[in-house]
């Protein structure tokens, strides 16, 4: 009625249906040329000058010798090997312990509803909090992880061998709930004649499991699966609140130092544009494995 009306008042006016979009679709349009494509035009643009923030001096153009000296600085390569392995150990961990979680969600189980609500609570936490809640957990001295696991006063977040697991650990505990909710929705998908014709055909839940639930929530399930890659990839505020550990300076952190603590403006936005590249190429592998499991 409301919109009835305005058309009816902007009739009176005598705007026409595509003056009335201009007018919604073009501030937003200014919106995002200001805030994201211009950023992104801008530090582009550094990214060929040996620019910093912190001096006087003019940018001066190097042509692609930022780049270079970062494909070539074994450092950086140590630092994306480290991310990687967060994001294998991060992703692996919450698509077992989310779907698992889903599978037993998706049965007949009293206070279903409210154990689902509880279970979504850590991603609606902030970085901060969480990683300000585990870094008491992992106390050595008063920590409740070393009491009911009996290690005494092992050491999570100063040992270089454990940090990134217990960042990893502390990510998987906030972001299972993410692939939960998705699995749920796809295993609620999933018709029910189709068990009911394997029930009688006697097949087993080992067959079940592979042959009906896992291909059908499969396409879902990458969905997730490449949301949650993309978010490890730039993981930042974990592991900068719980530890600072070297075996734990993922690229982020080091982007980060490189940028606001060394001020090599130029160099550290020519590693954004390696970052992003990256992470485009492996959302772009996902991608094409997800149309093909669609196909199937």
């Amino acid at each position: 009625m409301t919109s009835l009306d305005a058309s009816t008042r902007a009739a009176a006016r005598g705007m026409s249906d595509i003056k009335i979009r201009n007018l919604f679709i073009i501030p937003t349009i200014l919106f995002l040329i200001i805030f994201n494509i211009f950023p992104l035009i801008y530090s582009l643009g550094y990214s060929f000058t040996d620019f910093r923030a912190s001096s006087n001096a003019p940018a001066n153009f190097v042509g692609l010798q930022n780049y270079r000296e970062l494909l070539s600085d074994p450092f950086i390569w140590n630092n994306f090997a480290i991310t990687a392995k967060y994001v294998i150990v991060s992703v692996t961990g919450q698509v077992i312990v989310g779907f698992g979680t889903a599978m037993l969600l998706n049965r007949d189980i009293p206070f279903k509803g409210l154990l689902t609500t509880l279970l979504l609570l850590p991603m609606m936490l902030s970085m901060a909090v969480v990683g300000l809640f585990w870094k008491l957990l992992y106390d050595p001295s008063f920590g409740i992880i070393n009491y009911a696991l009996g290690l005494g006063t092992f050491e999570w977040l100063s040992n270089p061998d454990m940090a990134l697991y217990a960042v990893a650990l502390t990510d998987i505990w906030m972001w299972s709930p993410f692939v939960m909710l998705l699995s749920l929705a796809g295993l609620s998908a999933v018709p029910k004649h189709l068990y009911e014709a394997a029930a009688i055909d006697r097949a087993g839940p080992f067959y079940t499991f592979f042959r009906i639930t896992l291909p059908l929530v499969a396409p879902i399930l990458m969905i997730a699966i490449i949301f949650r890659t993309m978010e490890a990839f730039k993981t930042f505020d974990l592991a900068y609140i719980l530890t600072s550990q070297p075996t734990t300076e993922v690229i982020s952190i080091r982007l980060y130092k490189m940028a606001f603590q060394e001020w090599q403006t130029g160099r550290s936005c020519a590693l954004a544009y390696i970052v992003l590249i990256m992470v485009l190429a492996i959302t772009n592998i996902y991608v094409k494995y997800l149309n093909k499991v669609k196909e199937r």
